[in-house]
């Protein structure tokens, strides 16, 4: 394991250069800000017709079309949404000057072959643990969100100081910069959601509520019991691990913890779970996705409008108007 910290920053790398950061999304915003902040001569490249051009504008940050934008950049980082950035690529390669530096900060595209980089090109990874707004947010107050690095390709010998460099200067060697690899950041990053942050926690979550209601309990006391209640355990797993866990909650919880989890998620779901591993690994998941999206999204559609009409969203956005404060960091 290599963690790098402001100490590994090389004080040349990138200094004086100019950084184009296409996408003003969630990442892209904060990162475009907090390279300007730590007085980076940066580039919004974002389409005239849409809301961010005037957006980064209004955030006093210089903005072009993507092509533009791209023109005398010594960096440019590709923030836009995975699906758009095979596209997006082909827009602006013909004015991406030899021994440049393209970032990503998730590894899906170059890592599947959707983007073929030009071999005289520096390709890199940073990949910030968390979302822009909390990446904006802990760098305004001094702190930083931790990040994976990643060098898929090395032309000219400087893209890992370039990329750490560009990580300092979002905050993420305060956190700590973890060095990984373009296949690790992408698989790993696809599991964890699909199987723990989105799909596994939210599928528990929501048969749990199933379970309840269907015994005869109230709607709302099911939501808060499976639901509201989730984010105190996943905070104090946050801060300090199974440990912190065990330290505060009841000694029933800890004893219902121990006996019962492993008959819910046990060797059956872990089995499951190596299998939508290979499907990341091989690429199945990536075609799949790339296939749905072509096709016009039917099946993703059909599975969205049905996970927003369930019951437990139904009792829970009731439930959430009457705790307004829910809402303060959204």
């Amino acid at each position: 394991m290599q963690i790098y910290s402001q100490k590994d920053v090389k004080k040349a790398a990138l200094k004086g250069a100019r950084i184009a950061i296409l996408g003003y999304g969630s990442q892209g915003r904060a990162h475009a800000l907090n390279l300007k902040d730590s007085g980076f001569d940066v580039v919004v490249g974002v389409r005239k017709s849409g809301a961010s051009w005037g957006n980064a504008k209004k955030d006093g940050l210089a903005v072009a079309e993507p092509a533009e934008a791209v023109k005398g950049a010594a960096l440019i980082a590709f923030l836009t949404p995975d699906l758009t950035q095979k596209d997006l690529y082909k827009d602006v390669i013909g004015n991406i000057a030899k021994g440049t530096t393209i970032l990503f900060a998730h590894g899906f595209n170059v890592h599947f072959g959707l983007i073929k980089p030009r071999k005289d090109l520096d390709v890199v990874l940073i990949a910030p643990k968390g979302p822009g707004g909390l990446v904006r947010r802990q760098y305004e107050q001094g702190r930083g969100v931790p990040c994976l690095l990643a060098v898929y390709q090395d032309a000219t010998r400087k893209a890992k100081d370039n990329a750490l460099a560009y990580a300092h200067g979002i905050g993420g060697t305060r956190g700590g910069v973890l060095k990984t690899t373009f296949a690790e950041e992408t698989e790993t990053d696809l599991f964890g959601e699909q199987v723990v942050l989105c799909g596994g926690t939210t599928e528990l979550v929501v048969k749990g509520f199933e379970t309840l209601v269907e015994a005869g309990y109230q709607p709302e006391v099911a939501y808060y019991e499976v639901l509201h209640e989730l984010k105190l355990i996943v905070d104090l797993l946050h801060e300090g691990g199974l440990a912190k866990m065990h330290k505060f909650i009841s000694e029933t919880a800890k004893y219902g913890d121990l006996t019962r989890g492993p008959r819910i998620v046990n060797k059956g779901t872990k089995k499951e779970m190596k299998k939508v591993l290979k499907e990341i690994q091989d690429g199945k998941f990536a075609r799949q996705w790339m296939s749905e999206n072509k096709s016009g999204r039917k099946k993703y559609n059909k599975l969205m409008n049905q996970d927003l009409k369930h019951k437990i969203e139904k009792v829970g956005v009731k439930l959430r108007d009457r705790m307004p404060w829910l809402q303060e960091n959204a």
